[in-house]
Order: C-alpha cells, then structure tokens, then sequence
C-alpha cells in the first residue's frame, strides 16, 4: 500500500533542488551569530523567532525588489571565509535532512568582498563548506551531492569576470553560470560577452528570467544568451492562450511552444513566487497549467530563510493545492535530475539507483 502523502513521508522522499540562494537560506540562529562575531549592528532584532517572522514579513511583500532587500542582513555576515564556509556547509547538512539528494545552490561571489576577500578565496571557502556539509550528512546516514553555480549580478558590470571564475571553478564544482537581480531596465543581453565566453568553454548557463518581468526577458535569455535553464519562467503563461470552453485545449504560442518543445528546464520557485507577486496564490500559480501541459517544470525553494520553506513544504502545498501523487512528484524530481549541470553518467545513476527506488519504495502494494 503507498504510504500517505504527508510531510513526513514526503521529506523521506528523494529530491532534486535546482535553484537555491545561499545567501537566501542561511539558518536564523547563524545569522546571528555571525552578525555578533562581525560586529554587524543592522539586525532588525537578535531574538531568532523574531528575526525569522521578519524575514518572512519582508519578503512577503508583493515585491520582488523588497524581497531582494532582506539580503543586505544575510550578506553582510557572508564576508569571512569562516562564514562562507559555515554558511554552506549548514546548507548542505539541512538539505540532506530534507531528503535532497542532489542540489545546486548559487551565489554571487562578487557581494562577498567587502571585507577585502579576493573573487577565488570566496568561491574557494564556500565550496571547501559544501565539501564539510557533504561529508557530515554521510557520517549521518544521509547521502548528497552538491554543485554551485556562480551568480553575476544584472545591474552591475563584472558578468564576463564571474563567468571566468566559473570556468576557472568548474573542475572543484561550480557546475554553471547565473545571472539574477532586478530584471526590470537590466535585459540579460548586457550581458552578452559572458554569456558567450560561457557557451565557448562548453559550460552551462541558468538565467533568471521571466519573474518579475515579461516575456521579452525569457526570448532574451533563450535566443540571445543560449540558456540551458530558466531561473523562474513564471511568465511562459503569458505566451500561452486558456480558453472559457473546459473542452478548448490551450493554445500555446511560438516563444511558449519552443520551450515546451525544447525541453527548456523551469526552475519554479512557487511560495517564493508568491512573495514576490510573480504569482498572486499558489492556487493561481502557473506551476498548475504548465505541470498539466507537461512543460519541463522543476520544483525549487528559491530562499529558503526568507520564504520560510523547505522542499519538503514546497512539495507537500503543491499536493495539497493540486491534488498532485507520488508519480508527480518523482515526475518533478526526474524532470530536474535530467536538468542537472553535471555529466549524463552521473546524473542517470542518481535517476536509476537512488530516485527511482525510493519513490517505488513509498508507492509499494
């Protein structure tokens, strides 16, 4: 008999999570800490219930640049090597616990020097914390492999200089390149030359795209900036005609109909999107229509301190929201093992040998 679709049993589930911020999923208790140890004053309180409802607050605002605002707290204790390396080695470790037995988790090196740290030491600190991370959630019983992908931020000028460091990274695992920040006034195509040197030296690219801005952004980041994947993608809907008749099948036009067709990976991020008014509910979210026209939807947290979610809890609103099964949700989880940035070997294994058994496990007669 297949277990009951609760969060117990949906945490015991394997997961795949392609779009996590490190500075967005610090736990609350290490905020503070490292806030005292550096001296940083600028909390909006030090009691760790509090500062977690505030961070909730804040982000659920409808905005995405307020929402972007809460990570001036979470960056600003992000400048040490020791904190780097805490910080993603207590991400590592909490994702394991969650049952996420693969994740990429992004971070822009370029806000973590105002302390002095040069580009490579930060990548380097962070990566030697996901090396700890990893290898304390073995010891604990529990199995997890970890990419980074470096972020570039859109509204500054140091895209081509992240993307070298990408490169330069990739043998030590940084598995891809990412743009993110405001989308509105700053186009992916500013950003062209590092997106180009990217594709040349065969690696791979996710952009933020089609969240807090329209259709123009996801063409842009497909036709013009080559992405493997889609940060988001929220707003493919736009693309995409629904009729009153139940019976009209929906009518996709040409920029949604080449995703779908393509294959495009869509990080979607639902609560996260919810908080930042990409999507007005999880009920209305486009996750439903898109996972219904079997694009190639991924379930993700996006800020895990910030949105106060877990994929765990990501999973289980969907199930209670759409009345989503166990088939879906492994349907997601492969949709984003094949989405992955690590080689096809690797990748159909964790597919085959650890994902696949353990939905079965969970949907046994």
């Amino acid at each position: 008999m297949a277990a009951p679709l609760t969060a117990e049993t949906i945490r015991t589930a394997p997961k795949v999570l392609l779009h996590d911020h490190l500075d967005g999923g610090p736990r609350v208790s290490t905020v503070i800490e490292l806030a005292e140890a550096a001296g940083y004053r600028d909390l909006p309180t030090t009691d760790p219930a509090e500062l977690a409802a505030w961070f909730l607050g804040a982000a659920h605002s409808g905005s995405l640049e307020r929402y972007l605002e809460t990570f001036g707290h979470t960056v600003a204790v992000m400048q040490t090597p020791e904190a780097l390396a805490r910080v993603a080695s207590e991400a590592a470790q909490d994702l394991a616990a969650d049952g996420v037995v693969y994740a990429e988790i992004r971070f822009a090196p370029e806000l973590h020097v105002n302390n002095g740290l040069d580009l490579d030491t930060v990548v380097e600190s962070v990566l030697s914390g996901f090396r700890t991370g990893t290898e304390l959630a073995a010891a604990g019983g529990r199995t997890i492999r970890i990419g980074c992908l470096l972020t570039a931020m859109r509204h500054a000028a140091r895209s081509r200089e992240i993307a070298e460091l990408s490169v330069r990274h990739r043998d030590s695992g940084v598995v891809g390149f990412d743009i993110a920040g405001a989308e509105k006034g700053f186009p992916p195509t500013r950003h062209l030359d590092a997106f180009e040197y990217v594709r040349q030296q065969n690696a791979h690219v996710t952009i933020h795209a089609g969240e807090a801005f329209g259709l123009p952004s996801i063409w842009e980041a497909i036709q013009w900036c080559g992405a493997d994947r889609l940060g988001h993608g929220v707003r493919t809907v736009d693309d995409i005609v629904v009729g009153e008749d139940p019976g009209e099948p929906p009518r996709l036009g040409r920029l949604a109909a080449y995703i779908r067709d393509m294959r495009v990976p869509l990080e979607m991020c639902p609560t996260s999107n919810v908080h930042t008014g990409a999507a007005p509910s999880l009920a209305e979210h486009p996750i439903g229509l898109l996972t219904r026209l079997r694009f190639r939807v991924t379930v993700n947290t996006d800020n895990r301190l910030m949105s106060a979610c877990t994929m765990t809890s990501e999973m289980t609103d969907l199930v209670e929201t759409f009345g989503y099964d166990w088939a879906t949700l492994q349907w997601f989880t492969v949709n984003a093992m094949k989405s992955a940035f690590i080689g096809f070997d690797e990748r159909l294994a964790l597919i085959n040998d650890v994902i696949k058994p353990g939905y079965a496990a969970l949907t046994a007669d």
